[in-house]
């Protein structure tokens, strides 16, 4: 079946596929270990990994190599694509700068396609996938004489799946092929056309890429709403009951009269049907009246209720799942799930794949993997964990259904048979997969689910709880959560046997006030949940996505939540301001997935696509740049106060680092946005929407004037407003948090004789002259050992790197630069006498101490009975010829 000459391609990410880099001795294993003279068909893979695994499931007559991902790109310089000529793209392939050694890899494969009777491609199953084996065919494949070549898949790196897709070749798939050309080109015109102008006007290296500047503006429109937010206060009441038998339990006010007590839902108005304790006062009254009234039961229903297991993953779920349970990362989890997908070394059964294929939006299991689970269900598990019947998911509206849903290979290979070969991170991914997988063909978990309503005169009041009467497929497996929801207390709160006109004790009634709450800032969880719920990119992109909007540092995580930076922010307002309001929104950016699913599916053209993006994107093009060309001469006036000369109408300006306020009287500026912490505060004594007001801005503690919030090469920071003659500064680090001002010591700097202070830098405390920088005075932590070097009068001295770790050097440097990665310690050398040891921890050592002259080579963890004698030095042992 050989493969058509038209179809072009080329995947999403320049020069890596899924594989990603692989080292030198990687790169060193493509061939497999079958003799070249032995060798009728070339079988090529992605990564050295799946060519491993797949290699001892094929006969002799196949030779095995990798690719490692991509062997051709759009050129890194130029657009590549041809406007004119219907979006025609000009490939190469890829450079040595780009991809290491792909020039030796492509040569290696023309040799090897050349001695091979036929070629079997056989990259991922997948749009990528189909992109790589289209670029081999065009690389790699001997056009004269024809070479018979064909396209294999499987779901799953097992002897039966591999086996079959051999004895069932296919072609290239010309749709998979279009659709991931449209999406390779679509990001290059917006990335092409886009970044410049936005590194122009902003400055830096600042990318807009078509899905993650949608990602970006959720991020951001979510801390806007944050902002805005006006709290509602409201208040419950809850009586806590004795019956006539235990426990004691709590009961909610849940009616006053005929009307329901509003506790959610507080963005819509209230009904008539409801009422809303909004006042202290109030609640204070309802309780007063309350405490008077006997508490009966008026009513006791339980009823039985079951829950149903959740289907086995999709990728974006797992991704979702390990983030809330593992606390992975996307990046990681999909790392994670690459190697145990391509296979792990089980052994003497050598590489072996652990699961299925782990990008796909299906929920289906085939018939043979639903039968071996039953099986082993049945056996571990007792006849009441299996469902009558298999249990089959329907997969969303949307789903491509190409491949199964993520499960383990076998399902008899458990967590605890693989734990000696699979790391700490790889093993506790498989279990979640595994435990899942199962789960998902259990019986339902059933619940009493009890609710009792207690009347006190005019008011209601009731209690919900739940008890388990059968744990079903919670056994083994219970999907987290994002926020504790009412069922989650439910199922904690126990409650007593009670009986209808039972007359309760009160014990206690307390009313509660409460406050709304703004909406939480997305996690990767949530932001990967909002992502595939708005139909954005594809899970296969979300860690790309992630990692971008983090690496150009327009998002920045804290206590796990994405919080925008003042540059994200910038970023983003300049791409909806100037025009691209309609092309980078969730409901636009949807729609153009929904048309590469109809490419893919064969009912659009791939350039048809194309050109309806690119008439709207020319548009919109042509308005940002007459945007941009003005947006750094405008000052638009605010009613801000100078916190240096008090004059107010500061100016709102454009700059590198975002908006900021400049003062029209003496030139003085500060951040526009102050920066938010991770609970909500913000740098400089600025409370956060929802919070309480404004504080006075904080005093210098060098000069008295006003800190106020700045930015600067390394981030924002609190600066003195008396610069230049006052430089005092204070830190903000990652988490809003503002460096403590310095500590007056009772010492004098023996420089200037002014006061020692301590400070707290970027590397730990340290105590340094309160004349800073006139005096640049730093007091250094000795060790008490002199300088080694000969004529040098320093002591080695406590340093830090460039990188926060600890070294010791010289107090005379740069005249001297005498240093050592270990503490020196004042002790002779038993050895050689020499006047100073080095003092070394490890894990398997522990502590010991060591000569720091080589050439003697004492250790106080080796002991004899006379060291000097026992003891061969460096020298005499490496002159030892080898035995």
């Amino acid at each position: 079946m050989p493969i058509g000459k038209s179809q072009t391609v080329i995947g999403n990410t320049p020069g890596f596929g899924t594989a990603g880099i692989q080292t030198k001795s990687a790169i060193g294993n493509w061939q497999s270990a079958i003799p070249k003279s032995m060798a009728k068909n070339l079988v090529i893979v992605e990564s050295p990994a799946k060519a491993k695994t797949i290699n001892k499931y094929l006969g002799k007559d196949y030779l095995v190599k990798a690719s490692i991902g991509h062997i051709k790109d759009l050129p890194s310089k130029g657009l590549g694509v041809d406007l004119d000529n219907d979006f025609k793209p000009t490939y190469e392939v890829i450079p040595d700068s780009r991809k290491r050694n792909n020039k030796r890899i492509v040569a290696e494969l023309k040799k090897a396609a050349k001695d091979a009777d036929a070629v079997y491609l056989a990259a991922d199953p997948d749009r990528e996938g189909e992109a790589i084996c289209q670029h081999l065919a065009e690389e790699i494949v001997p056009k004269r004489p024809a070479k018979p070549t064909y396209r294999v898949m499987f779901n799953e790196i097992t002897k039966r799946a591999v086996n079959a897709a051999f004895d069932n070749p296919k072609e290239i798939d010309a749709n998979l092929v279009d659709a991931q050309q449209a999406r390779r080109v679509l990001d290059r015109l917006v990335g092409y056309k886009v970044s410049p102008l936005l590194c122009r006007t902003i400055g830096g290296r600042l990318s807009a890429g078509r899905v993650q500047s949608v990602a970006l503006r959720m991020v951001v429109e979510r801390e806007r709403e944050i902002e805005k937010f006006l709290k509602t206060e409201y208040w419950t009441i809850v009586a806590n009951l004795a019956a006539k038998l235990p426990p004691a339990f709590d009961a909610r006010l849940f009616k006053v009269g005929e009307k329901t007590v509003k506790t959610s839902a507080f963005d819509q108005d209230i009904k008539k049907s409801e009422v809303l304790i909004n006042e202290g006062v109030r609640a204070t009254e309802i309780v007063a009246e309350a405490e008077k009234e006997a508490f009966v039961v008026s009513e006791v229903t339980t009823k039985e209720r079951k829950r149903n297991p959740v289907p086995p993953f999709i990728t974006s779920k797992l991704q979702q799942e390990a983030s809330r349970k593992l606390g992975f990362v996307v990046k990681k989890t999909m790392m994670l799930a690459q190697k145990l997908y391509e296979g792990v070394e089980l052994g003497s059964e050598g590489s072996v794949g652990l699961i299925t294929y782990m990008r796909t939006d299906s929920t289906r299991v085939s018939e043979a993997a639903l039968g071996e689970l039953r099986d082993f269900i049945g056996k571990q598990y007792g006849p009441t964990y299996l469902p009558e019947k298999a249990v089959h998911f329907r997969s969303k509206k949307d789903a491509q259904d190409a491949h199964e849903a993520i499960r383990p290979t076998e399902v008899v290979r458990t967590p605890e048979s693989l734990a000696q070969y699979l790391n700490k991170d790889e093993l506790r991914l498989y279990r979640l997969i595994w435990q899942r997988t199962v789960a998902s063909q259990m019986t339902p978990a059933i619940f009493d689910q009890t609710t009792i309503d207690i009347n006190a005169g005019r008011f209601l009041f009731r209690a919900t709880g739940s008890v388990q009467k059968f744990d079903g497929f919670l056994k083994l497996y219970q999907e987290g959560r994002d926020e504790k929801t009412e069922e989650d207390d439910e199922a904690e709160r126990t409650l007593p046997m009670v009986e209808t006109d039972e007359v309760l004790n009160l014990k206690t009634i307390t009313p509660e006030q409460h406050f709304t709450e703004p909406p939480p800032r997305y996690t990767e969880a949530t932001l990967v949940k909002a992502l595939e719920e708005k139909g954005i990119g594809r899970p296969s992109t979300y860690a790309a996505i992630m990692t971008t909007i983090q690496d150009r540092e327009y998002v920045e995580k804290l206590e796990g939540r994405f919080h925008p930076t003042s540059l994200g922010k910038t970023v983003n307002d300049v791409l909806i301001e100037g025009g691209f309001d309609d092309l980078f929104n969730v409901t636009y950016t949807a729609r153009m997935e929904e048309e590469l699913d109809h490419v893919e599916e064969g009912k659009l053209k791939w350039t048809a696509a194309l050109h309806e993006f690119y008439d709207k994107f020319k548009d919109d093009l042509s308005k940002f740049k007459e945007y941009t060309a003005g947006i750094k001469n405008v000052d638009t006036p605010t009613d801000e106060v100078c916190l240096k000369c008090e004059t107010k109408g500061m100016v709102q300006k454009f700059g590198r680092f975002g908006k900021y306020l400049k003062c029209l009287n003496c030139a003085a500026t500060r951040d526009a946005e102050p920066k938010a912490g991770a609970n909500g505060s913000t740098a400089g004594g600025e409370a956060s929407a929802g919070g309480n007001e404004s504080e006075e801005p904080e005093a210098c503690d060098l000069c008295g004037k006003p800190m106020q919030l700045k930015r600067g090469r390394f981030g924002q920071f609190l600066g003195c407003t008396g610069y230049p003659e006052c430089r005092n500064i204070r830190k903000i680090s990652k988490s809003g948090a503002v460096s403590p001002a310095p500590i007056p010591l009772n010492e004098k700097c023996p420089v200037d004789g002014a006061q020692l202070v301590k400070r707290f830098g970027r590397f730990g405390e340290f105590i340094s002259c309160s004349n800073y920088p006139k005096c640049k005075y730093i007091k250094q932590e000795t060790t008490g050992v002199a300088c080694p070097r000969e004529g040098c009068v320093g002591e080695l001295v406590v340093k830090k790197s460039k990188r926060g770790k600890t070294f010791y050097g010289c107090s005379q440097y740069p005249t001297c630069n005498a240093v050592f990665w270990n503490k020196p310690v004042k002790e002779a050398c038993p050895n050689c006498q020499a006047p100073f040891l080095l003092e070394k921890t490890t894990k398997k050592q522990g502590t010991f101490r060591h000569c720091a002259n080589d050439e003697c080579g004492y250790n106080s963890n080796e002991t004899g009975p006379d060291i000097a004698k026992v003891k061969q030095t460096k020298v005499e042992r490496d002159r030892q010829p080898a035995r």
